[in-house]
């Protein structure tokens, strides 16, 4: 199975994600992306962050000491989300970030994120590389040569002056409820939020080390849809973990989703002559809804395969100004080139202001289809493509939906299973469909 899934490397914390292997990483990453590492008269450099896990302790110091002794000074920034380390990485001219989390993963997980230069996310060849040279023999540099630590005290402020330089319409009197998911933005996001001058409310603000997207966060957005009612606040934001995604929740409780949100900030980019080639980037498991909104207001959607830096990559090719995925992942590239659950959240409140619309009126631009998604597991993914059976099923299938609705199966780049995802007007028709081409799919592939 391959080390690097869709978003870096994820497992069990000291069970799958020992601290011996993040030590190796680190190691090889140090030997992939700094080139002419132990070559050069400055010292190569990284930026090291983690999220509110305590796992997340045991894992830096390993992660730190891989890349010391591989030549390179760390600056320890501490607890911040995964886009400040990305902004870090690009702002010092660090030749390299690591980023400890799981992300939105329950706390016993941990995982390892890993930015080249500029702040940018691996390629498919770089993660190759990196597991290729893992436990490889290399030549240690010793005496002088060996990295050294430093702690970044500056690094918060930093991160909060480029969050607020994406402010160019003042939030002030607006109120928000943000659940921090007792994660990475348990300090910079409130506090973002406040500097660009909105009421805000935090919940899940009070990491522990235990209890990071315990119940809370963009995953459980139970409290958060309480805590806006009974706030009467205008808009809810949700972080996950390592807040590199945003949810949100209008002033009636219901839930505004990545693919909305998106919606929103391409109509008003589209509105401001700011949405670049009037086109924004999205992944095949975009709602119909989305697709059908853009098409309505004008607007090109280029779809890739899941997981944002996909996304990325496909921005960078076509200098593209938005991009993003359902799960809250947008990419705003006039700021960030990765997703910032903050940034996010910074823009979805400015347009608010700038429409002057509140944000169920701006979430009803855009219909949700009702989506039905089943894993079926313990199937041979490779007689996908040539199963006639299949092929049959899904004709079938969109032959019945038309243009009110979608069908998408695809195989996971992980697990033995095939994702079988089904979109129509109606969630016993969507039901219907996933069910029996699910069928189709146990019976055929296993």
């Amino acid at each position: 199975m391959a080390l690097f899934g869709t978003d870096g490397i994820r497992g069990v914390a000291n069970q799958e994600l020992t601290p011996e292997l993040a030590l190796s990483v680190a190691i090889s990453a140090a030997r992939v992306l700094v080139a002419d590492l132990g070559n050069r008269e400055a010292r190569p450099r990284a930026i090291v962050g983690n999220d509110s896990r305590a796992s997340g302790e045991l894992l830096e110091a390993a992660v730190i000491a891989g890349l010391t002794s591989a030549g390179v000074d760390v600056h320890r920034v501490g607890i911040l989300p995964t886009p400040a380390i990305a902004f870090l990485v690009g702002d010092t001219e660090a030749d390299l970030g690591i980023m400890i989390s799981a992300s939105h993963n329950p706390m016993p997980d941990n995982g390892i994120k890993i930015f080249a230069r500029g702040g940018e996310k691996l390629s498919d060849k770089q993660e190759a590389r990196i597991e290729e040279l893992l436990n490889q023999p290399w030549e240690r540099p010793i005496g002088a040569h060996v990295g050294r630590v430093i702690n970044d005290a500056d690094a918060t402020e930093r991160y909060l002056a480029h969050l607020l330089s994406s402010v160019s319409t003042k939030i002030a009197g607006l109120k928000v409820v943000v659940d921090c998911a007792n994660g990475a933005a348990s300090i910079a996001s409130p506090e973002a939020l406040r500097r660009a001058g909105a009421e805000v409310i935090a919940i899940s603000h009070q990491p522990t080390g235990w209890n990071i997207n315990d119940d809370c966060g963009s995953t459980h957005l139970g409290n958060l849809q309480e805590a806006v009612k009974r706030e009467k606040a205008d808009l809810g934001i949700a972080h996950d973990g390592d807040s590199d995604r945003c949810l949100a929740v209008d002033g009636n409780g219901e839930i505004i989703d990545g693919d909305q949100i998106m919606a929103i900030l391409a109509i008003g980019a589209l509105r401001d002559g700011t949405l670049r080639e009037n086109t924004v980037v999205a992944t095949v498991m975009s709602n119909l809804g989305f697709l059908h909104a853009m098409r309505d207001a004008g607007v090109k959607v280029i779809t890739t395969q899941v997981g944002d830096r996909y996304v990325l990559e496909r921005m960078l090719q076509g200098n593209f100004s938005l991009g993003g995925e359902q799960s809250g992942h947008l990419i705003l590239r006039d700021f960030a080139n990765t997703g910032d659950g903050i940034l996010t959240a910074l823009a979805l409140l400015q347009e608010m202001k700038r429409s002057n619309k509140s944000a169920a009126e701006l979430a009803s631009l855009m219909q949700r289809y009702p989506q039905v998604l089943i894993n079926v597991k313990n199937v041979d993914k490779a007689k996908l493509a040539h199963s006639a059976a299949v092929a049959q099923a899904i004709g079938d299938a969109e032959s019945k939906l038309a243009d009110n609705g979608r069908v998408l199966l695809r195989a996971s780049g992980t697990e033995p299973l095939i994702r079988v995802m089904v979109e129509a007007q109606s969630d016993t028709l969507a039901s219907e469909i996933a069910n029996s081409l699910a069928k189709v799919v146990e019976q055929e592939l296993r």
